[in-house]
């Protein structure tokens, strides 16, 4: 196995693994808090959030993994593959980091950031509607965007290592 298939391979993993994570918010954690009250609602989302936000080791490490590993590779791949198959590579990665990464750090994050900044016990029940309606929204709207374009990547990953690369 030589660096390319090595870094596919994890590559692949990590990419998996972010594409389970935001699928699990897509069916788990947003349907199940949504039937909350809006001040319980962004403050279990403020809870949840300040997990991420005060960089979990192994958050970091797949997030942070799978972007890194993807340019790693895609870097690899371009220097090894020649004609379709170097194309292959560089529109797969350029799709996983334009469909998942850049709304995630454009649109979801912001939206955190926004929420952790709400004083929730100082909010009437008007302005905690109001911040419930302009963060809940746009947030379920882009991570189920962002949900469904890890998938094919983590297709592709499979497939140019046992294909491409044999």
């Amino acid at each position: 196995m030589d660096l390319l298939q090595i870094t596919l391979t994890l590559t692949t993993l990590l990419c998996s693994l972010v594409a389970g994570f935001v699928l699990a918010f897509a069916i788990v954690v947003m349907p199940g808090i949504r039937s909350l009250n809006d001040r319980d609602f962004l403050f279990t989302f403020k809870v949840i959030d300040r997990v991420i936000q005060q960089q979990q080791p192994i958050f970091v490490l797949v997030w942070l993994g799978s972007i890194l590993g993807l340019v790693t590779a895609t870097l690899l791949g371009i220097v090894q593959f020649d004609g379709v198959n170097r194309l292959l590579v560089s529109i797969a990665a350029a799709i996983y980091l334009l469909g998942v990464q850049l709304p995630t750090f454009t649109i979801n994050v912001p939206l955190n950031n926004q929420l952790q900044m709400l004083q929730l016990d100082t909010m009437n029940d008007l302005a905690l509607g109001k911040a419930r309606m302009n963060f809940e929204k746009s947030w379920i709207r882009w991570n189920t965007f962002r949900t469904h374009i890890p998938h094919p990547n983590c297709h592709r990953g499979v497939f140019t290592e046992n294909f491409l690369c044999s």
